[in-house]
């Protein structure tokens, strides 16, 4: 088979796992199709936690042994381990398969390749990185967790061709167009938590939802508000009374107040008082109290002191860069970043993996954060965090 068609069957595998967006966590979107005589003639894509992987699914939906010369392809290396539903190779090997074609292997350093070694003893043909950049792509959260085993913190900014995040009056709506904010929408349902600053909850008092196409899911509610200002009027922001409060977590300091966190928790929404020697929150706490929670990603949504914070404190793993073509050219107007003071251009925040789209007129950069060894801070402008 030659490679276009590899490419051709992998291309709907990746659609079969794009499929289950954002339902699979903490295990890995997957996509699986057997071909017979170049022709599809069963599929299969990852179930919720707990259920069926790809492949099992796409063997139970052929209904009976695969014909002699079948191939398989999915989206990621064939775990080979028991885990709760058995090992996908296992069931390869039982099936009679004797091809498997595979776009990225598993990023769990302790199981990369063993798949492969597991597939070709048995005399099974495996042949590897059919479209493997974009397969790889599809799992950015899972492998943060199986690698780190601590949430992949993410950001997503809207800005001007001057990275400016509002004008001086502090006017934002919209910089970005439709389908920019449609594709943030895209985001959001693959994270399983939202995070946005106090400030951000005042000011615009978002649902936190994502919206796709007349449907409306809830993740986890993150907002960042380490002295409680959020709850001090008596008009609650909407995401403490509406119907998803009980999705809604407060992350707060012991700086906050009893009462608050009190009424907060009388209302169903819950709260995380992390220790602080300080009214800001600790990165560091809340990634910790994450991975307990297995929350594996947090979308972090604003607003710009909050995402400054974790630049400065080295905690944010991966960026969302929305840039619409206008330019305000006012040194005035909001940027989405600042804090920091790089001497050298070598000593700039960098991307790696750069990924790029375009929404109309509007693009998207995209990609993991690289550190400086050597960061300069200005310490002044994070004595208080505005959220």
């Amino acid at each position: 088979m030659s490679a276009v068609e590899h490419e051709r069957f992998m291309q709907r595998a990746l659609e079969l796992a794009r499929g289950v967006w954002g339902t699979t966590h903490p295990n890995p979107m997957v996509g699986a199709v057997i071909v017979e005589d170049g022709k599809i003639v069963a599929e299969g894509a990852t179930a919720p936690d707990g259920g069926p992987h790809a492949e099992r699914l796409a063997l139970l939906a052929r209904g009976k042994p695969p014909r002699p010369g079948a191939t398989l392809y999915v989206t990621m290396e064939p775990c080979s381990t028991e885990g709760r539903t058995g090992a996908c190779t296992d069931a390869i090997i039982a099936s009679g398969l004797k091809r498997v074609v595979v776009g990225a292997a598993d990023p769990n350093p302790d199981h990369a390749g063993r798949g492969y070694e597991v597939l070709r003893t048995a005399g099974v043909e495996v042949i590897t990185g059919v479209l493997e950049r974009e397969c790889s792509d599809l799992n950015l959260i899972f492998e943060h967790w199986i690698r780190r085993r601590t949430p992949l913190l993410a950001a997503k900014a809207a800005v001007t061709l001057d990275g400016k995040v509002a004008c001086r009056t502090g006017d934002s709506q919209w910089i970005t167009n439709e389908d920019s904010r449609a594709n943030v929408h895209h985001w959001r349902r693959l994270f399983p938590g939202i995070a946005v600053g106090a400030m951000t909850v005042l000011k615009d008092n978002p649902r936190l939802t994502a919206r796709r196409e007349g449907d409306e899911w809830c993740p986890w509610r993150f907002v960042f508000d380490g002295l409680l200002r959020t709850v001090v009027d008596k008009n609650l922001p909407r995401v403490y009374t509406d119907e998803h409060r009980e999705r809604t977590i407060v992350v707060t300091t012991p700086h906050g107040g009893l009462g608050y966190v009190r009424k907060l928790r009388e209302m169903g929404v819950k709260v995380w008082c992390l220790d602080s020697a300080t009214q800001r929150v600790s990165f560091a706490e809340f990634r910790r109290r994450c991975a307990e929670e297995k929350i594996t990603g947090v979308y972090f949504e604003g607003g710009a002191q909050l995402l400054s914070e974790l630049v400065r404190d080295r905690e944010l793993d991966y960026l969302f860069l929305y840039r619409a073509p206008l330019l305000l050219a006012d040194e005035k107007a909001k940027s989405i970043f600042s804090g920091l003071r790089p001497e050298r251009v070598k000593d700039a925040v960098r991307l790696r993996d750069v990924r790029h789209e375009n929404f109309g007129e509007d693009d998207l950069t995209r990609g993991h954060v690289v550190y400086p060894e050597k960061m300069m801070v200005d310490e002044t402008m994070f004595s208080l965090r505005s959220g």
